[in-house]
Parts: structure tokens; C-alpha cells; sequence
């Protein structure tokens, strides 16, 4: 993902976009909905948006198919795997197991009413192309729609900026849509290769925290890979805990003791009566994106609630840290995180990240590359 090689047509959709996910959630929050169900509604909307490798837009295999997971892994028909797990959450009756895959969790989610669409649903030129691009392949002929080869340019997979009457672009309407003519093919997803995922963490008024994650996994995975986004404490956590004592003060703690009496007097001489008092519950929700195998490696999701539990960090300070984690081993990413008093973070170790906040006030604040700094779409 670069600045300087995408096009204000790009940034704008991709802004768009965000800004929309994140009005799904603050309805339901609005409403007085609760936190899972805010936090579904912003990430079904990403799935439904082919930009994302989620959902429509899902990258590929090596074997050139398509999988997607979000709790639940190698869904191939699930039109919204978000939507998916949270029905089979909510009733456990049904599964009494912690992690499912592949068609028996997609059964289930029929019965409890869920989508279910033909593969074909997923496939987006610009993704099968990459693929193949990838694997040193043919991008050429592209496959056929029910066998159908009449039309094998599949040019309505791809989103055209400057077509208005593409569903796409009505959906963009001004101040979004381009204004500009461009001279370059139809706009692609600003991510070649992706290894990304989309994610939603959401605080509601009765305190409570959830955090949704749904992915493609990688391009070119191999066939039966399983990233970080369905396992639990590597692509998304939540928790909460009772935390008594003092912010950072060793002295709370059960080791305290087993120092020598010459550090734990050098301890009190350092930090006195600064540490800040943190009686009462925390919780936070992490929701990661980047490269899932060191996400896996590291459980960086539920690493942020251990430091901001064990050693007393601030979410800002404890995801930073989890994400420093993950470059210095060679993982790319970063992560969006949500304490429950509804402190934000968003730190990434790479040059963009989709990432966007929507307070009280209703208004979506979103930002793509490093140094972009959040700012309302209707500034765009």
C-alpha cells in the first residue's frame, strides 16, 4: 500500500467506505443496541464492499479458490461470515464447541436463518489477477460465471470511480465521488497482495465490549492455512477483569515480595505516590490486521489486555507495544483497540492501515496511510 501510486479516486472510495461502516455501528449503538451486534453491523458492511479482502472481495489460494473465516474458519459460502459466527454464538445449544470450520458451521448457519451464496458470489477480476500474477500464471481466460464464457472480461467485478451510474459510485455520492477524469483503468483495491482483514471493536452503554475480525487470510495461501482472524487472543479479543490496586505498581502485586528489600525500597524512592489508581473493572477489545501467522505466534490480541492487566499499561501504550512486538519479528500490521472508557487505539508498524473511530457525536473520523491523521469524510 503506497500514498504517492494511489489516486485521490482510490483514498476517497476506500474513506467512503469506513466512514459507512462505521455509521452501521453507531446506529445500532444509537438505539441502545449492544456492543456485538454495533460491531457485526460495521464489519458487514466491509464484507459486502469488494475493496476489502472480506466477504466480496476475498483473496485467493493457491489452489484459486476462495476462503474466509471471523471466528469461524474456511467458510466457502457464508455471504457474511461475521454474521455467521455471531448467530452460532448466541446459541450454544446448537455447538458446544469453542472453534468450527468449513460446512458444518455454513449448515448451521441455515438454520438459524443465516446467507448462503454460490462461490461465484466472491470472485473479483482484479483479485483472481492478482492470483495468478502471484503464482508467475496466465491472468487469462478469466473463469466463467456458471460456465459461461460470453462475457470473460468480468469488467463488472472491478469498480469504476468515474462511472456514475456504477451501483458503486451512487452509493459514493458527492462530496465522495471523483470528480476528476482519470486516464488509468477502472480503480482496484489499493492493496496489492493484501494479508489484511477487516475489523470492529465497539463499546456500548452498558459498558460492555465487542470486537468482530473477518478476513480472505493471505494471497496465495495454502489450501487449509488457518490465520490469526478466527483464533481467539491472535486476530481479535475481548475481555474483562476486575483490577484492584494501583496502575503499574508492582507493590499490588503478588510477586512483590519475593524482591530483595533493597529494590523494592529503590522502588518506592522512584515512583512515590504517582501511580494512578485503577480500582475497579477494565475491559478492552483488539481487533488485528497484517500479517496473521506472527499475530498467531505472538496472541497479539490478548497480549494488549495482559500488559494493560499485568503491567499496568494504557491501551494506547499497550497496543503500541504489541505492534513494536510484531515488526521486531518480522510481522507487519497493527491494530485497533478500545478500552471501556472509551479510550482508542490504532498503532501500525506498516505504511497503511484502514482504520476509522466514531464517538458520541455520531461523526465518523477515518485515515488510511501512517501519517494520515483521523479526519471527517465530509472534509474529504
Amino acid at each position: 500500500m503506497s500514498k504517492e501510486a494511489s489516486t485521490p479516486a482510490q483514498r476517497r472510495a476506500y474513506k467512503a467506505a469506513l466512514s459507512n461502516a462505521l455509521k452501521a455501528g453507531y446506529a445500532v449503538l444509537r438505539d441502545g443496541g449492544e456492543a456485538m451486534d454495533a460491531a457485526v453491523a460495521a464489519v458487514s458492511v466491509m464484507e459486502d464492499n469488494p475493496l476489502f479482502n472480506a466477504g466480496k472481495g476475498a483473496v485467493f489460494n493457491t489452489a484459486g479458490k476462495s476462503r474466509r473465516g471471523a471466528a469461524l474458519t474456511l467458510l466457502t459460502r457464508a455471504r457474511n461470515p461475521s454474521q455467521l459466527a455471531r448467530a452460532i454464538y448466541l446459541h450454544p445449544e446448537l455447538v458446544q464447541h469453542a472453534f468450527l470450520s468449513g460446512s458444518t458451521a455454513e449448515e448451521i448457519g441455515v438454520k438459524l436463518g443465516e446467507e448462503l451464496v454460490d462461490p461465484s458470489y466472491f470472485f473479483t477480476e482484479h483479485r483472481w489477477r492478482e492470483h495468478r500474477r502471484g503464482l508467475g500464471l496466465p491472468e487469462e481466460p478469466i473463469p466463467p460465471v456458471n460456465g459461461d464464457y460470453s462475457n470473460p472480461s468480468r469488467s463488472d467485478d472491478l469498480i469504476d470511480l468515474t462511472d456514475s451510474e456504477h451501483p458503486s459510485s451512487r452509493a459514493a455520492a458527492p462530496p465522495y465521488a471523483a470528480s476528476e477524469s482519470v486516464t488509468q483503468p477502472p480503480d482496484i483495491p489499493l492493496d496489492s497482495y493484501p494479508t489484511g482483514t477487516v475489523g470492529a471493536v465497539a463499546l456500548d452503554v452498558r459498558g460492555c465490549i465487542a470486537a468482530v475480525t473477518s478476513t480472505g487470510g493471505r494471497t496465495n495461501k495454502l489450501p487449509g492455512r488457518i490465520g490469526d482472524t478466527p483464533l481467539m487472543g491472535a486476530g481479535f479479543w475481548a475481555e474483562e477483569w476486575d483490577q484492584t490496586g494501583t496502575k503499574g505498581d508492582l507493590r499490588k502485586s503478588s510477586e512483590w515480595m519475593l524482591f530483595p528489600s533493597w529494590l523494592r525500597s529503590m522502588w518506592d524512592r522512584l515512583h512515590g505516590q504517582t501511580c494512578e489508581s485503577v480500582d475497579g473493572k477494565v475491559a478492552v477489545g483488539v481487533s488485528g490486521t497484517g500479517d496473521g501467522d506472527y499475530f498467531i505466534r505472538q496472541s497479539s490480541a490478548s497480549t494488549v489486555a495482559r500488559r494493560m492487566q499485568l503491567a499496568g499499561e494504557s491501551v494506547e501504550d499497550a497496543s503500541e507495544r504489541v505492534v513494536r512486538d510484531l515488526f521486531s519479528d518480522g510481522g507487519i500490521g497493527g491494530v485497533i483497540a478500545l478500552d471501556n472508557r472509551g479510550n482508542v487505539a490504532m498503532p501500525l508498524n506498516c505504511p497503511g492501515m484502514y482504520r476509522g473511530v466514531v464517538r458520541a457525536d455520531g461523526t465518523p473520523k477515518v485515515a488510511i496511510f501512517d501519517d494520515d491523521v483521523l479526519e471527517e469524510i465530509d472534509n474529504l
